[in-house]
């Protein structure tokens, strides 16, 4: 059951100007659902993406980067082609071919060139992809294209998910109105850098490429590569933004521009909520766990504590259980791999509840009172390391019977 997972409108789901999305029923893997899904993008925009970092990355990954590359001399990416059931992964490259037919298809479709398409798969991976049935369900799609698709774009990507993942928000800047709204998908095999997500972000504001490749970066740091359910770094997913160029904000060409920063923390906190819908929605989760590690050296060592917490089985279950077993989580902080890392130094908080003190337990620690804080179905771990000033937070979930079960049954 979804954790504290917000109901989402879809007549709350503003369209951004400049972009359209279509769906249809591929039967890619089952019948009688959406499982492809077109996003079509109007000349003029900037559009930017960050993927996975697993060196067995799958053929939609690499044929994105490759287009991406090309496609601002061709005048801009102009279509996504997504499909569910079949990751494409694991295809060598018939995989490849596959990928590049359906760009080339599209391409024929509306009249651009292949290198203007990115294709995104997820699913089952290691199997190959019906390329045959995808191309065909093409024209479908984009017969059902609409501005204010978003809902139905959701459902159309969602594999294990139980629930469509859809946020968007206006804000203003320099008093200019900017409207963003996005999608996300995963529930299970979730770790950066990315993890078996998507996750699709449209905005109308004019940004120039490079400063939008700076910017997706900059928020996938702290949103898509801050969760973690699993520990699983998938073969597939991507993270993209899109920059439709439609708002009346005077074009964004430097990162130096005043306008830039008030720009990239409002999308940083809208990427944080699709990040955390997946956690949310996770698969068999039954808690939402924030971990917080504060006092350290640099952001790369608390978050390398963080994910250790993360990611400990004996942690997650103890948290399934509601059971304060807490020094799991000192075990987990001291193999973390932080070598020098002073354990007397360390105080731990569940909530506002110091548990440890010190390196030790607080005296005045209650039992009690860590079971309160265990049963919450939102529980926040903070840890203080009392060697610095950086800071990191991570999203993850506790470890359920019901994750082995959803695993174990994936492909039936």
């Amino acid at each position: 059951m979804p954790v504290n997972f917000p109901s989402i409108d879809p007549a709350q789901l503003h369209p951004v100007a400049g972009v359209t999305l279509g769906w249809a029923e591929g039967h890619i893997r089952k019948p009688n659902r959406k499982d492809v899904l077109v996003i079509s993008v109007e000349e003029g925009a900037s559009v930017a993406g960050v993927f996975t970092l697993n060196r067995f990355c799958a053929a939609p990954v690499i044929v994105c980067r490759e287009h991406l590359a090309k496609a601002p001399a061709l005048g801009g990416i102009r279509a996504l082609v997504i499909n569910t059931g079949n990751a494409n992964a694991g295809t060598g490259e018939p995989g490849l071919a596959h990928a590049r037919e359906t760009c080339a298809e599209l391409a024929r479709l509306t009249g651009v060139k292949p290198e203007q398409i990115l294709p995104f798969s997820t699913g089952v991976i290691l199997e190959p992809l019906p390329v045959d049935r995808l191309k065909a369900a093409l024209p479908d799609a984009l017969a059902h294209r609409e501005a204010a698709n978003w809902f139905v774009a959701a459902e159309s990507i969602m594999t294990t998910d139980t629930l469509p993942k859809a946020a968007s928000k206006r804000v203003t800047i320099d008093g200019h109105t900017i409207t963003m709204t996005g999608i996300s998908k995963g529930a299970g095999m979730i770790k950066p850098n990315m993890a078996t997500m998507l996750g699709f972000l449209a905005l109308d504001a004019k940004i120039a490429q490079p400063v939008l490749d700076a910017l997706v970066q900059y928020v996938a740091d702290r949103s898509f590569n801050c969760v973690t359910v699993d520990g699983d770094t998938s073969t597939n997913d991507s993270f993209i933004v899109i920059a439709s160029g439609r708002a009346s904000l005077p074009a964004i060409t430097s990162t130096d521009d005043p306008a830039y920063v008030a720009l990239r923390d409002a999308v940083t906190a809208h990427a944080q909520t699709l990040s955390q819908l997946i956690v949310r929605d996770a698969e068999g989760a039954t808690k939402f766990i924030a971990i917080q590690v504060e006092g350290g050296k640099d952001v790369a060592e608390c978050r390398k504590i963080a994910y250790s917490i993360a990611h400990s089985p004996l942690v997650k279950t103890a948290f399934f259980a509601s059971d304060p077993n807490l020094g799991r989580i000192l075990a987990a902080v001291g193999y973390a791999g932080v070598d020098d890392l002073d354990v007397s130094r360390i105080d731990l908080y569940l909530d506002d509840v110091l548990v440890a003190k010190h390196g030790g337990r607080n005296p005045d620690y209650r039992e009690e009172d860590g079971q309160r804080v265990m049963k919450q179905a939102e529980i926040t771990v903070r840890l203080r390391l009392g060697r610095g000033d950086a800071e990191a937070t991570i999203w993850t979930c506790d470890l359920s019977h019901d994750y082995v079960s959803i695993n174990a049954d994936y492909r039936s």
